[in-house]
């Protein structure tokens, strides 16, 4: 009758398994910070344009509506908070994040037909109250921001199904706790308390 069998299960099996994990870490952290780009950038453009009289007039998406920009500053906030908690507040992390993505993308589609900020412009220009612009045109700039708005979205996807798996900050970050001394029942005891920087008496 042979013996069974007692091959040992290789030490690298914890690593292997947790590389999936860190490669959805790294995925979500490349989608957040490639979403704030996309987001804020998008925001710093021309959205709308016309003409006040015989000036030309435009605005920037910031002007028209600063929840995008505002959003996506959120969505990196919330990617460095990852690393601070565990459990529930992956969870609540994850989502933040989807909300502030679909909020961004929902601002984003908003703004890409508002003539408001443009008209108020104009009025401004003209200095005249009441004064709308004419030969409106848009940019393209909102579905950029549309589009950083989505990869934020699914970066808090990402978190909410692999967020319990991430690593957090490592022990070092943590309190310190300090050892007992050893129990001392001797001279010679004592002396080799002393050589290890032990204070034999402490409590």
């Amino acid at each position: 009758m042979s013996a069974p069998d007692q091959t040992p299960v290789p030490a690298t099996a914890p690593a292997a398994a947790a590389a999936p994990s860190r490669r959805t870490l790294g995925v979500m952290l490349l989608l957040t910070v490639l979403s704030a780009v996309l987001v804020l950038t998008a925001a710093g453009r021309d959205w709308a344009s016309g003409r006040a009289g015989t000036l030309e007039v435009s605005v920037t998406g910031g002007r028209i509506s600063e929840l995008p920009g505002g959003l996506a500053l959120v969505g990196l906030a919330a990617a460095v908070a990852v690393f601070a908690v565990r459990g529930a507040g992956r969870v609540a992390v994850g989502v933040l994040t989807l909300l502030a993505g679909l909020g961004a993308a929902a601002a984003a589609v908003a703004g890409a037909s508002d003539t408001t900020a443009l008209d108020a412009e104009a009025a401004r220009k003209l200095a005249l109250a009441g004064s709308t612009a004419t030969e409106v045109g848009h940019s393209g700039w909102p579905w950029v921001a549309v589009a950083g708005g989505a990869l934020l979205a699914l970066a808090g996807l990402l978190t909410l199904r692999f967020g319990r798996r991430w690593p957090a900050m490592g022990s070092r970050y943590e309190a310190p706790t300090r050892t007992a001394p050893a129990k001392t029942d001797t001279a010679a005891d004592l002396w080799k308390a002393l050589d290890r920087g032990e204070d034999p008496t402490a409590v």
